[in-house]
């Protein structure tokens, strides 16, 4: 399978029926995996949505990263899971056993490849995570996301997220009253609209003053 970034094609590798995968469905807000369990399984999206945050001290959420379609998680380099994993809808996983892919991989050279092309992407998805919360303002984080999720949800003139303005403002670090206010002045400015359905559904009319905003 190919997955498009913004600027590239990169192979990734898909979970199939020969990794002794099966389907699994969930509800929106039931738990996937928890934090601190073993990481004896791999998910590959296959509709919905899934978000993957800690629980902070003082009870917080910090959502680090969201999970839509053909996307892979629960990858682990420890044999714990470093976040939880919850199902933002009703979402549909396939699931296979760490030890099915790490055997795979040891004897496919494609798959290995394509498991360190994943891991890679990771990591750079992590440091633009802490650029983004802890160089831009408000309303360039709110820009910043929205591209995101044009890149990953590519395809169709509506951006329709499956994730709440409460989710968004636990991934940007931010208010969901900030993220309604930034939202709102986007559209003022014509950047935005939303459609009559839902404020989920959004058309961006301007992509280049929205990537103004992120530079």
């Amino acid at each position: 399978m190919l997955s498009r970034s913004a600027n590239t094609v990169v192979p990734v590798v898909t979970i199939h029926a020969n990794f002794g995968a099966a389907e699994t469905s969930y509800v929106g807000g039931q738990q996937i995996h928890g934090e601190g369990e073993w990481a004896n399984r791999v998910y590959e999206v296959m509709r919905g949505a899934v978000r993957n945050y800690k629980t902070l001290s003082d009870g917080r959420r910090q959502i680090c990263a969201f999970h839509l379609p053909n996307d892979i998680f629960g990858w682990e380099n420890g044999p714990t899971y470093r976040f939880t994993a919850e199902a933002i809808v009703d979402t549909t996983v396939r699931v296979v056993r760490r030890q099915n892919l790490e055997y795979v991989a040891a004897t496919n050279v494609q798959v290995t490849h394509s498991l360190l092309s994943m891991t890679t992407r990771n990591l750079e998805h992590a440091e633009n995570q802490m650029m983004l919360l802890g160089r831009k303002n408000s309303l360039e984080k709110v820009a910043a996301f929205l591209l995101e999720m044009d890149r990953r949800l590519f395809g169709t003139d509506v951006l329709a997220l499956p994730m709440t303005r409460r989710d968004i403002a636990d991934y940007l670090g931010l208010s969901v009253e900030t993220v309604s206010r930034e939202l709102s002045q986007l559209r003022a400015r014509g950047i935005l609209k939303f459609t009559e359905t839902s404020q989920r559904q959004i058309v961006l009319k301007d992509r280049q003053e929205l990537q103004a905003l992120n530079s």
